[in-house]
């Protein structure tokens, strides 16, 4: 006899409003991590900062809350409606038995009022708590180490230019625990030891690993680790991570400081220094000088995730190593002669062979994080790379200028890699869209140049 489900209880989510776009595939993949699924029967308004999950248990919504940077917090909801009545009327129908062991008279506990899109002033607050007087209190009002928190939230909408006089939705419910938006702070690449031009922003590296799915004791892959940002999130949630680059200095922290005021990089500059500044040297493998175009890697699936940021040719150029034909036309020396002969690698390129190497090395149902520059008047998601091993999970847009942006693509391993899938990709019409791709840098720049001139002329008149 199949065990039932168990049975799903409502909780509110808090969410921050930035990455709007990243949240909903980063909550997703949290859930699932934890246990849980996403169900097309939440209440989720894409761009609202409440959300309310249907999830089986107090445990999976702390467990999602230890890993999220998007939401701030989370509720376990007693009551919710359109209209202050609708409120109290859903917080009557609440089960008293679910109520009772939080408000039992040798027990303490204080409310807490959040609006959105308006500040009250305190006497405000004070009728709204006041008007909760039907609920069946019995402890004592404790406001600095109360053992239970409950929370008014009001919802004003998303227009700060049309505020409504009441709320358009009112929430109540007990908090339950706050997300890991301090991460954001703490890892800050402005505190960082060791960053280069490209150094990923901590916020966003943390929702790559959460939509990369990383766990404790994973091994985690940067093809070009650059100076290793997308490391440190994976390592801070218990990953194994190593990476590789073509860029000798970079890899040992040798060269010109990127720093402002700052001209040559100091002994203590690397991707281990990085990783031991934050505690995590012990889950730092190793970071190797290699062409990510020509694996240098056993056969057989290594990885339980690739994140990684390849380069496009705004900052970086991108580069693989040539032919002898090209060492004529460019030798690059480091500062301890090290050559490596370098030719163009053309966008198209790096991404299908990241795929194909995602494809490859990752192992069954593990993940490949990647960002994909978009000239965006061209764009559609026909061109987004494929492979027939991977399946495209989510795709999150952050704008870079008007005309050009980046898209977080997360894809997952869902067949085993053959022989014949190497160059799939040729056959399915895939490749052939993506190449025009190759000029995104030029794109790029010619946009910044009209964009420059068109100031200029405004500012003439």
């Amino acid at each position: 006899m199949a065990l039932a489900a168990p049975a799903l209880r409502s909780y509110l989510l808090l969410l921050a409003q930035e990455h709007l776009e990243f949240r909903l595939p980063e909550i997703t993949s949290l859930l699932s991590l934890c246990g849980g699924q996403f169900s097309g029967e939440q209440e989720i308004h894409v761009n609202s900062p409440f959300w309310i999950l249907n999830i089986p248990s107090e445990d999976m919504a702390r467990g999602l809350m230890k890993r999220t940077v998007c939401a701030k917090s989370i509720f376990e909801l007693w009551g919710h409606g359109r209209s202050a009545g609708d409120l109290y009327a859903s917080l009557k129908n609440y089960p008293t038995d679910k109520m009772l062991p939080y408000l039992q008279s040798d027990s303490t506990y204080k409310i807490h009022i959040h609006t959105f899109n308006k500040t009250l002033t305190q006497a405000q607050k004070i009728k709204k708590i006041d008007a909760l007087e039907f609920l069946p209190f019995k402890g004592k009002v404790n406001l600095k180490t109360p053992e239970h928190i409950f929370w008014i939230l009001e919802d004003y909408g998303m227009n700060p230019n049309d505020v409504p006089e009441e709320p358009i939705h009112l929430y109540f419910g007990r908090w339950i625990a706050d997300g890991q938006r301090e991460l954001i702070e703490s890892y800050s690449v402005k505190k960082r030891h060791f960053i280069g031009n490209t150094s990923m922003d901590a916020c966003l590296s943390f929702i790559m690993a959460n939509h990369a799915r990383v766990k404790p004791n994973d091994i985690v892959y940067d093809p070009f680790v650059g100076t290793g940002g997308l490391l440190i999130s994976s390592a801070h949630f218990g990953a194994y991570v190593c990476g590789t680059d073509i860029d000798y200095n970079t890899i040992h922290g040798l060269g010109k400081a990127s720093r402002k005021n700052q001209k040559w990089r100091g002994p203590d500059e690397n991707i281990r220094a990085n990783l031991r500044q934050y505690g995590l040297e012990k889950y730092y493998l190793d970071a190797l000088v290699a062409d990510s175009s020509r694996p240098i890697w056993r056969k057989g699936m290594l990885f339980d995730a690739i994140i990684t940021d390849p380069p496009y040719g705004i900052r970086e150029a991108p580069r693989r190593m040539g032919s002898q034909k090209d060492a004529v036309k460019s030798v690059e020396r480091s500062a301890e002669n090290h050559f490596f002969v370098s030719s163009s690698y053309h966008l198209s390129d790096i991404f299908f062979d990241l795929l194909k190497f995602g494809a490859e090395y990752l192992v069954m149902g593990g993940r490949l994080v990647y960002w994909l520059p978009i000239y965006r008047p061209e764009y559609t998601e026909e061109i987004i790379p494929r492979h027939p091993c991977l399946k495209l999970v989510s795709n999150c847009e952050q704008m870079l200028s008007s005309h050009t942006s980046r898209r977080l693509i997360t894809m997952e391993k869902v067949k085993e890699f053959k022989d014949q899938d190497e160059n799939s990709y040729l056959l399915d019409g895939q490749y052939l869209p993506y190449r025009g791709h190759n000029s995104f840098r030029e794109k790029y720049f010619s946009g910044v140049t009209k964009r420059i001139a068109k100031e200029e002329k405004d500012n003439q008149k």
